[in-house]
């Protein structure tokens, strides 16, 4: 266990880090899924209460992130943020921040389900697909099949694991990987997870050939398939 877990996909030798972060360093590129910035206050306009204080939490994380790594590119795998409405309701605080990280790299907004359209006045730029050397990156992951590349990166499913640990069950945000795709956690303070073992995840990978790891609080961990659990048991 540490906080870093290196693995290899389509080629290329990537870095999980305990942040949810993924870093590739043969292109000096830090990449994350799914901030879902300002989703807080997009509840709170539907009368739903909660505390507005995700995109400053999600913020600081990526902050750390960016002094930890010090990358000359950036890529957002889309869901950066809940909805086009965004520049309504981020602070002007966040919103600086926002552009002083992304202003000072090279930086790639994936658009996703909830942000179709590019950011509005924020440095880089916005594509559906962004393909760099042997990785092509997405919002959300493709089935495999005849319209599959392989070198995906892709956000969307918000993958967690289930396991039974010292007579307890956890459940952690993960990465899921095999050697041509990986699927990273969301990034974001206020964001749900799905089960690796959900039948979202149906056809994604070769059955049980592929490896979860964990984020827990301060390390990371790689967990066989067998050890998984869904989320009924007990």
């Amino acid at each position: 266990m540490s906080r870093h877990y290196e693995f290899i996909v389509n080629g290329a030798k990537l870095i999980a880090d305990v942040s949810g972060a993924l870093y590739r360093p043969d292109r000096d590129m830090l990449i994350v899924a799914d901030l879902h910035f300002e989703k807080a206050s997009a509840f709170a306009r539907r009368g739903v209460a909660l505390p507005p204080y995700d995109t400053a939490a999600s913020l600081q994380r990526l902050a750390a992130a960016f002094e930890q790594f010090r990358p000359q590119a950036f890529v957002s795998l889309g869901d950066a943020f809940h909805d086009d409405d965004w520049p309504s309701r981020m602070s002007q605080t966040d919103r600086a921040e926002l552009v002083r990280l992304t202003g000072a790299v090279e930086t790639v907004w994936v658009t996703g389900n909830h942000d179709p359209t590019p950011p509005i006045g924020l440095p880089g730029t916005a594509m559906e697909i962004f393909r760099d050397v042997n990785l092509v990156m997405r919002h959300e992951p493709m089935a495999r099949g005849d319209s599959f590349e392989a070198g995906e990166l892709a956000g969307h499913l918000h993958p967690c694991a289930k396991l039974r640990q010292r007579g307890r069950n956890l459940r952690r945000r993960c990465f899921v990987h095999d050697a041509q795709r990986a699927i990273l956690p969301a990034f974001g303070a206020l964001t749900g997870s799905l089960n690796v073992r959900d039948a979202a995840f149906d056809g994604l990978f070769d059955g049980a050939d592929y490896q979860a790891v964990l984020v827990g609080a301060a390390r990371l961990a790689a967990i066989q398939p067998n050890r998984l659990l869904p989320d009924r048991a007990r």
